[in-house]
């Protein structure tokens, strides 16, 4: 049971302006940390990451299709991976389409092979100094979730 399940709180719908102007602050900050070789991608690799420097983990997604819902593993990893972002003071999303996910960050780098696209870290760059303004918009959106007990919200990406 998740802290969602327990509240019975249900996601605000995708229809109002600030879930929608989330989407495309997601979509922006995903180029942007891509660019600046600051996105972890998958599961293991963020769990990895987390464990060694979890200071340098500034923001992280969950992302699922309707097929992942059923797999067990998966959940239990997202549930150890929120209670590690909540501990650890992380702001953490969710995005119900793996597909879209996929299109704006593509094929990995070394091998262009399918990343696994569940989990991914945005962490600090290495300059002192550097705000992202879709990063920053996403703080305040999670922060506002927060507010009205939606700990993990979902985001619509952009078509």
């Amino acid at each position: 049971m998740t802290l969602e399940e327990i509240h019975g709180q249900e996601p605000v719908p995708a229809g109002h302006d600030w879930m929608q102007g989330a989407g495309k602050a997601l979509h922006e900050l995903l180029l942007s940390a891509q660019r600046r070789g600051c996105l972890t991608a998958g599961v293991y690799e963020s769990a990895k990451l987390m464990n060694v420097d979890p200071d340098n983990v500034a923001f992280c997604v969950l992302a699922t299709d309707e097929e992942d819902e059923g797999d067990i593993a998966l959940q239990i990893h997202f549930t150890l991976i929120q209670a590690f972002c909540c501990e650890n003071d992380i702001d953490i999303v969710r995005v119900n389409d793996v597909a879209k996910l996929a299109a704006i960050v593509g094929p990995s780098e070394e091998s262009g092979e399918p990343r696994d696209l569940h989990c991914i870290l945005i962490t600090n760059p290495n300059e002192d100094g550097w705000k992202d303004p879709a990063l920053e918009k996403l703080n305040l959106f999670c922060e506002e979730s927060r507010n009205v007990n939606d700990w993990v919200p979902t985001i619509t990406l952009p078509e």
